[in-house]
């Protein structure tokens, strides 16, 4: 199988080495990183699985250009980043969102078709602005370091760790994680805390997973919770893990319920 040539977008990918199923999937990133925190462990779980893994990094994002008016960015033209990519790839794909990512795949599947769609610590369809007031008195110095961040300046070792990791880490491993982090757009999340919140009865139409974790300082179980209950969906709540799913050592957990969750729908 040849992949898809993408002209505007950094998108990372891992097809498989022998039989590709028809469906492909679309790893979508959230704020201040971009398509790298897919690259060490999903797209090749994914792939060795038999799918073709596409992970794009949104406008302004990792390789993708725009970096230098990241702040033009809204959340849709995040949205018409991943219709970009997903209308290049041989099959409408399954998207996987997180966080961020998360909220710009619920409002993708307002006027979009998808097989299914998985919200990963997605910000709930209610908006953001409940996380940030929790973060605000519960993690006050996180939230100040994040803000920084937003506008260009560095947050701590230690903010990136406790932000993203409930489970250890190697400081070589944070460090990397740390120099691929980056600013985030003030206007997409002021998009999320007050504009154009998702219409929940056209996100319905797809099928959905919707997966927490149970130490997540940015999303919290009880907001993935409720953003189950909006989709009438069951909420999965990882123990003992945190916001960045895909980068913590029982990655694989999560990873393989998606994929027992594709088996499911036969994708």
């Amino acid at each position: 199988m040849n992949p898809p040539r993408f002209e505007h977008h950094e998108v990372l990918v891992r097809v498989p080495t022998g039989k590709t199923k028809p469906t492909p999937l679309l790893f979508v990133h959230g704020a201040y990183t971009a398509a790298w925190c897919w690259e060490e462990h999903f797209l090749p779980f994914f792939a060795a699985a038999g799918y073709a893994a596409y992970a794009v990094s949104l406008s302004g994002h990792g390789g993708s250009p725009g970096r230098k008016h990241l702040d033009s960015f809204s959340i849709n033209d995040y949205v018409r980043d991943v219709a970009t990519v997903a209308a290049s790839l041989p099959a409408p794909p399954v998207l996987i969102g997180h966080s961020m990512g998360g909220f710009v795949v619920q409002k993708y599947l307002e006027d979009h078709e998808a097989p299914g769609a998985v919200l990963m610590c997605a910000v709930p369809p209610q908006g953001l602005l409940s996380a940030a007031m929790g973060m605000m008195f519960s993690k006050p110095g996180m939230m100040s370091d994040l803000n920084s961040l937003m506008s260009g300046g560095k947050a701590s070792l230690e903010t990136l760790r406790e932000a993203l990791f409930a489970q250890p880490v190697s400081l070589d491993d944070l460090k990397r994680y740390y120099k691929g982090s980056q600013s985030e757009s003030h206007r997409a999340i002021w998009d999320m805390s007050l504009f154009g919140m998702p219409r929940a009865a056209r996100v319905k139409r797809t099928p959905l997973l919707v997966q927490g974790s149970e130490i997540d300082h940015l999303i919290p179980s009880s907001l993935v919770e409720m953003t189950a209950r909006t989709y009438d969906v069951e909420a999965n709540i990882f123990p003992g893990m945190g916001h960045g799913l895909m980068l913590e050592r029982d990655w694989k957990k999560p990873a393989q319920q998606i994929l027992d969750w594709l088996k499911e729908l036969d994708l």
